[in-house]
């Protein structure tokens, strides 16, 4: 890999800028994440509200049948390179939903999930945690071009 991919990787690395799908109990305690005395802007996490400008799509909670078109449809708005986090016992197995008929029981099963954080809902730890584990995927990127 040569030095101008690194600074690229670097660059993606430390400037994430996440889609946020706040869906239940996780998208409250992802709102807690980017609060004091957690801050993910100080980790360059800063979420967006618009897919053509993110680059993480982050998934917090139960997929309905209904709401998963909609779901592809944001996922495939982002620009490339993207990621994806499946966050929550819901969007990583249905929780305690996961015999109803309308709710998604795996989301891996529709979007490339690239990190999972599990617990119900994760505390803000595991969100570092699942972020910095995202940082190093972007870090280890191989781009398609040679520069």
């Amino acid at each position: 890999m040569g030095p101008i991919k690194n600074i690229f990787n670097w660059g993606r690395k430390n400037s994430i800028y996440p889609l946020a799908q706040p869906i239940g109990c996780c998208g409250v305690e992802m709102l807690v994440f980017c609060l004091a005395p957690y801050d993910c802007d100080r980790f360059g996490i800063v979420p967006w509200a618009n897919p053509r400008h993110s680059d993480v799509m982050l998934i917090t909670g139960y997929i309905t049948r209904k709401y998963l078109p909609a779901i592809k449809n944001l996922w495939e708005q982002m620009p490339e390179p993207k990621w994806c986090i499946a966050i929550g016992e819901c969007a990583i197995s249905g929780g305690p939903f996961y015999d109803s008929y309308n709710i998604i029981q795996n989301t891996a099963e529709f979007l490339p999930i690239d990190v999972f954080i599990p617990g119900c809902p994760p505390r803000p730890e595991q969100f570092i945690e699942g972020f910095l584990n995202i940082q190093e995927k972007i870090k280890q990127r191989k781009d398609k071009r040679d520069y």
